[in-house]
């Protein structure tokens, strides 16, 4: 599908793996020229680009607002502004009892999940706002409507993106910029690898094994007997970003599989 992206210039935040690469791979077939930010990028040597002159990668923390300005500054010195702001940097933080958790833990998923794309968005959201058109996405979770028990920090993060998109889609929306979130559930990603791979060691079961009984007794509610995968995730997001979502502002597209929930 044409997207009409070859002119368009993308930035993505954890851009280095999972939901964000593919990404990154999806409006690189599109012909979109894309700036990957990340703490690291193991992952990205193993990524096949259709056209990898069009990629570029930069590293950095999503936390510190100074990189991000100065990142900012080398970009424009280079000829690149941005059409597009892509928030896809996070992690699940502590898991455990409320009253286990401490403020400390609280805070570190809170600085990346939440602040990381408040600052990412505030610094770049200039050059948007220069060229009267824009795309600003942010990745939340279902968890975010659902949340559970044992991992409230990342559920609160992930719902307060949900209200950042909301409100920005109200504030950009006259200037021709569009503020949307995609919310994946239980997606292949280095993140679910690692939950999978505890609880395999815990149970004392294979890897497959473990997908399975978490999806029997955690996700009932999902009609795929697997993960999704990171591509069908970067579909919807490309969607978002291209002039065929022109209409579509302060949505939330679920990417889940899910047969009950709020929307």
């Amino acid at each position: 599908m044409d997207l009409n992206l070859a002119n368009k210039t993308v930035l993505i935040t954890g851009g280095g793996s999972g939901i964000g690469l593919a990404t990154a791979k999806a409006l690189n077939e599109e012909e979109a020229t894309t700036v990957l930010f990340d703490k690291k990028f193991d992952q990205f040597h193993e990524a096949e680009f259709t056209n990898p002159q069009l990629v570029k990668t930069v590293t950095g923390d999503v936390r510190q607002p100074d990189e991000l300005a100065q990142l900012h500054q080398e970009l424009k010195e280079q000829q690149l502004t941005f059409d597009i702001l892509i928030n896809c940097a996070g992690i699940t933080g502590a898991q455990g009892s409320f009253s286990d958790i401490s403020l400390e833990d609280w805070q570190e998923v809170f600085d990346i999940n939440l602040f990381g794309a408040v600052n990412t968005t505030k610094e770049f959201l200039s050059d948007l706002r220069e060229n009267q058109w824009g795309r600003v996405l942010f990745l939340s979770s279902e968890d975010a409507l659902q949340p559970y028990d044992d991992e409230i920090p990342y559920c609160a993060t992930k719902a307060g993106l949900l209200a950042l998109s909301k409100g920005l889609a109200k504030t950009l929306g006259p200037e021709g910029i569009t503020a949307n979130a995609v919310s994946p559930a239980f997606i292949s990603t280095p993140m679910t690898d690692k939950m999978m791979q505890n609880r395999a060691d815990e149970l004392n079961i294979s890897f497959d094994e473990a997908i399975q009984s978490f999806l029997k007794e955690r996700r009932p509610f999902m009609t795929s007997s697997r993960r999704g995968y990171p591509e069908e995730v970067a579909n919807v997001i490309s969607f978002l970003c291209s002039e065929k979502a022109n209409f579509v502002n302060g949505a939330n597209y679920r990417v889940d599989h899910n047969s009950v929930g709020t929307i």
